[in-house]
């Protein structure tokens, strides 16, 4: 199983997530702080976690649309696959990330988590879920 990073890509900030060494689960790492569409920003950080944590496959939230369209957000996902797979030579791969924000946020909430903690914590939750899915899949073939 190769080590993959997951990526929730906002207009501020990018979750990071990292599968274990087996690849059956996902812990979140860090939010890096960006301003879209600034990529080299994004990449100087993400490139030091892709080296410290070895990894060959980066998973990117696809923010569809609740009918399966592919709106701004989803095609600003689409142009951030491509142009870190283009910076890293890495595979990239795209997973349906429809309410996973909101589902993180609903896990914090439930688990009593303060207003300013989830803000904190919010993207970096949902780029877990967002690798997550992908390796729950991808041990199902």
């Amino acid at each position: 199983m190769k080590r993959a990073m997951g990526l929730d890509v906002g207009t501020k900030t990018i979750g990071v997530a990292v599968s274990d060494a087996m690849g059956w689960t996902a812990q979140g790492v860090e939010t890096v702080k960006w301003d879209e569409p600034d990529y080299e920003t994004a990449f100087k950080r993400l490139d030091q976690l892709v080296k410290q944590y070895n990894v060959e496959l980066i998973v990117i939230g696809h923010p569809k649309n609740m009918n399966g369209t592919i709106g701004p957000r989803a095609e600003a996902s689409e142009q951030f696959a491509r142009e870190i797979g283009q910076h890293t030579g890495l595979e990239t791969k795209l997973v349906d990330e429809r309410l996973t924000t909101m589902q993180a946020e609903r896990m914090l909430i439930d688990a009593d988590v303060s207003r300013k903690k989830r803000k904190q914590v919010i993207d970096k939750m949902a780029a877990v879920m967002i690798l997550q899915t992908h390796l729950d899949q991808a041990g199902r073939m």
